[in-house]
């Protein structure tokens, strides 16, 4: 019997008198992780007044002292490392190497969150008047919430909360309902480090139910959100609505350059990865591959010689390379993308089909894909597919990858690789990408340095680094005058005024 989970809401695990939903096993759909339930209004109302008492009190905290139960956070989630992360494999499906990577981006946020408590900096600058002061400082703001994917269950959620719990707020935290028991383990790491309560608020649920009453809410003056772009449209059009401060991040299609001076072997293995690590659920994945017609041909036999021998099957096997799909209609839709490749007149070289075998046949597994021959402007090149999918496409120069690359309608991750430092400086210029790497895939950002992208991936905040801190904090202009008269600022001291 599956064990059934609760929401936490007002400084408690709390029952729930409706529905549950099951959290089920992608390798082995036959595997009820557990059971959770499906909140509503009522739940986020009670949580959002939970998390404003909180609020009052956590702001009142200095920041040091916040830093420090997040730097215990940190050392709870690296004690419960290996347990956390076979739970994340067993609900979500990539291997054991990927999910204890995941905690481990969460125990490297937490430890910087930390640091950030002594340097939650504000500025002091000259007046332009005698005997006065000006500084600006940072406040937190009030109750942020957090919606957060599937596909990093631990290390996207951390970058949104510890962040916010560092500058003062209280959160909602609405994990995707198909990974909730990696959002409980949190949970229950941060109280085990001796976060307060009503500081945290965690609802179980669907994003159209549950996520969209905590957009709603206007007491939630801050949200942030991972996912698709076309929710976060409607959640933009929400919060601009309501006047609240929203962070978005959202889709990518992102492509590796392979010049002729690349050092190939190098950038077979950092393509495998790219493409298929997460089995192509991220949205830094490598979707596009631009080669140069040079070593094209030479190129594309090495990879499809290697992509043909990854292993597919249940992630928590030390014998797996590429896990499940995470449920039936993310399977279905890479499957529609092959549809729409092969009659787009791309080529299917390898892969194209659902796992096969006795030991795959109850998991959402799809084969490692590649198409050749993709042509600029197509769908295939163009959207999202979120699989394990790789569109090929032939280039004669850096200038034509350049143009290829950015005429898409994302802009997240890049990669480029070569020997020439001339060419690597000129894409780093050149390509519209909030990150970009030479000589390594498009996936691996760290926890220090800000992440997000460009166009329709995000609305121009980032997560990660020093950056996020100022999302999650306002800025509040000190002025002290100890003169002891009058004074007049500006228009009234120029000119004679």
């Amino acid at each position: 019997m599956a064990k059934t989970y609760k929401n936490f809401i007002g400084g408690r695990w709390v029952a729930h008198s409706g529905d549950y939903f099951e959290d089920r096993n992608p390798a082995d759909w036959r595997q009820v992780v557990g059971r959770f339930p499906k909140s509503g209004r009522k739940e986020v109302d009670r949580a959002v007044k939970s998390a404003q008492r909180g609020f009052e009190m956590w702001r009142k905290v200095p920041a040091p002292q916040r830093g420090e139960v997040l730097r215990r956070v940190g050392d709870v989630l690296t004690r419960r490392k290996e347990e956390i992360a076979r739970q994340m494999t067993r609900e979500m499906g990539k291997p054991l190497a990927e999910t204890r990577g995941d905690v481990q981006e969460g125990i490297d946020t937490a430890y910087y969150a930390a640091s950030e408590g002594r340097r939650l900096f504000g500025r002091t600058v000259p007046s332009e008047l005698r005997d006065k002061w000006a500084m600006s400082v940072r406040r937190p703001i009030g109750v942020a919430g957090v919606i957060t994917p599937f596909n990093f269950p631990m290390a996207v959620p951390t970058w949104k909360i510890f962040p916010a719990l560092l500058c003062g707020n209280a959160v909602v935290f609405k994990p995707c309902a198909d990974v909730p028991l990696t959002g409980a383990l949190l949970v229950e790491a941060l109280l085990e480090a001796g976060l307060p309560p009503e500081v945290i608020q965690l609802l179980h649920g669907g994003g159209g139910t549950v996520g969209s009453a905590i957009v709603e809410n206007p007491g939630v003056p801050l949200v942030s959100f991972t996912g698709s772009t076309e929710t976060g449209a409607l959640l933009g059009a929400t919060c601009g609505r309501m006047h609240k401060r929203l962070s978005l991040e959202m889709g990518g299609k992102n492509a590796m350059i392979v010049m002729p001076d690349a050092d190939l072997d190098l950038a077979l293995d950092g393509v495998l990865w790219g493409a298929f690590g997460t089995t192509g659920q991220r949205c830094t994945a490598t979707s596009r591959l631009l080669l140069h017609r040079k070593v094209h041909d030479r190129f594309l036999k090495m990879l499809v010689d290697r992509t043909v021998k990854l292993r597919l099957g249940d992630g928590l096997l030390p014998t797996t390379d590429v896990g499940p799909m995470i449920n039936e209609a993310a399977r279905d839709k890479t499957a529609e993308y092959v549809e729409i490749g092969t009659a787009e007149g791309a080529e299917l070289v390898c892969g194209g089909r659902p796992g096969r075998g006795a030991r795959l046949a109850h998991g959402w597994f799809y084969e490692p894909t590649i198409f050749a021959g993709v042509k600029p402007r197509s769908r295939l090149e163009q959207e999202e597919i979120f699989g394990p999918v790789l569109s090929v496409v032939r280039i004669g120069s850096l200038e034509e990858a350049t143009r290829v690359h950015n005429d898409v309608r994302y802009g997240l991750s890049s990669s480029l690789y070569t020997r020439d430092v001339q060419a690597a400086f000129r894409v780093i210029e050149g390509l519209e990408a909030g990150i970009t790497y030479v000589n390594a895939p498009t996936i691996g950002a760290e926890a220090h340095l800000p992440f997000g992208g460009v166009k329709e991936t995000g609305n121009g905040h980032r997560e990660g680094g020093w950056e996020v801190y100022d999302f999650f904090s306002e800025t509040k202009v000190v002025y002290v005058d100890y003169s002891g008269r009058l004074q007049r600022a500006q228009i009234d001291t120029y000119g004679g005024g």
